[in-house]
């Protein structure tokens, strides 16, 4: 079983995959594996059928970071939210497209106008927020995918947050196969300065979860118990990965999927 698969090492890796597959127009997705997404691999099929078929998974969160070295596979942490400047830059100065997809209309608009602001050249060929209600694996999710096809962005943030954000990368990637999908959380409400992101020093000691937890306590702490019971469980019951692969396998065309070979 290969759900939670990892195949990528290092942000920079996965910046140079997603814009060498966007130049070639090829198109895929991009997940980021923390500890909520391990559940959801465990109790939610659909959300296992989406991550078998990403292009690249990174880890997101120092506890995945920690559970992949237990394994021998030494990797970085990547997160949605340290991508999309990067890859922006990277789109830029490739003279790649992007299109922002996701979170609240004025949120979305004031990080484009950041991106704008601080990466010259960068082409944003369009940007929306799906309506309330909004179905990721409905019609209304392929027309909207059919839309960014249609704007030129061969690279797309979705904004939208797990599962929603995955379930429409996989439907979107299957209805435009030359547009790269990334699903990047809450990245945009960081990049607009709507919400907080923890601290260098909370980042770097591995306690974002924390965080975020102490800002919206009410959401999350369902979410963020249900994730540590899972990881304490994890390493009690003597690190079974059967939930957590690497990847060494090559796609069709010969290319190696990840740092794995």
């Amino acid at each position: 079983m290969a759900e939670g698969r990892l195949n990528i090492r290092d942000q920079d890796e996965l910046v140079s995959h997603v814009v060498d597959d966007a130049l070639a127009g090829r198109g895929g997705t991009v997940f980021t594996l923390n500890l909520d997404h391990l559940v959801k691999l465990r109790d939610e099929p659909r959300f296992r059928a989406a991550y078998q078929r990403a292009s690249y998974v990174s880890a997101d969160g120092a506890p995945v970071v920690t559970m992949a070295k237990g394994l021998g596979e030494p990797v970085d942490r990547v997160t949605g939210a340290d991508l999309v400047l990067p890859l922006s830059r990277a789109a830029a100065a490739s003279g790649v497209p992007i299109y922002l997809f996701g979170t609240a209309d004025a949120v979305r608009d004031k990080a484009a106008a950041r991106l704008m602001k601080e990466i010259p050249g960068l082409a944003i060929a369009g940007s929306e927020s799906p309506p309330f209600g909004f179905d990721p694996e409905g019609e209304a999710a392929r027309v909207a995918a059919e839309r960014i096809a249609a704007s030129g962005a061969r690279i797309c943030f979705v904004a939208l947050g797990a599962p929603k954000q995955e379930y429409f990368a996989n439907l979107a990637v299957c209805r435009v196969p030359g547009v790269m999908f990334i699903c990047v959380g809450a990245a945009l409400d960081f990049i607009a300065g709507e919400t907080r992101r923890a601290p260098v020093v909370w980042q770097k000691a591995g306690f974002e979860w924390a965080w975020r937890l102490l800002q919206e306590p009410r959401r999350l702490v369902r979410r963020y118990t249900r994730s540590l019971l899972y990881f304490f469980n994890y390493r009690l019951r003597g690190a079974d990965d059967r939930m957590l692969r690497v990847d060494r396998r090559r796609n069709g065309d010969g290319r190696q999927t990840g740092w794995f070979a």
